[in-house]
């Protein structure tokens, strides 16, 4: 998923501090049930600045031990971008009754709404 912003709105690292909240970052290629290349945690930063964050992030849980195992998080250029299909956009919204959506993607929506409720856009 590509992620635009508005610095003045909000950080980069805020950002990746939602980013390292709502998923494992300890799983290489895989992301629950899902596996493969096309799962795998990742930061595609588009400045030096992007780059240096994420990798100041990681590096700081790193050394807090916020995951029982090393974070496998690829920290990438940003390369060409290609848009999903059409039945893949706003996903969760249009197929929230999908057993998929009710047991993996809902929970972290939870998490999100409660962790970062300050951060919604009303």
């Amino acid at each position: 998923m590509r992620v635009t912003f508005d610095p003045r709105t909000i950080s980069f690292r805020e950002i990746l501090e939602v980013f390292f909240a709502i998923h494992d970052p300890t799983t290489l290629n895989r992301q629950g049930n899902d596996a493969g290349t096309q799962y795998r945690s990742a930061i595609f930063y588009h400045t030096p600045e992007q780059q240096a964050a994420a990798e100041q992030v990681i590096a700081a849980l790193t050394a807090g031990k916020a995951f029982g195992d090393p974070i496998v998080t690829e920290v990438a250029p940003a390369q060409t971008f290609y848009v999903a299909e059409d039945y893949h956009q706003e996903y969760f919204a249009n197929n929230g009754h999908q057993p998929y959506c009710q047991y993996v993607v809902a929970p972290k929506v939870a998490k999100f709404r409660k962790h970062f409720a300050a951060k919604v856009k009303k």
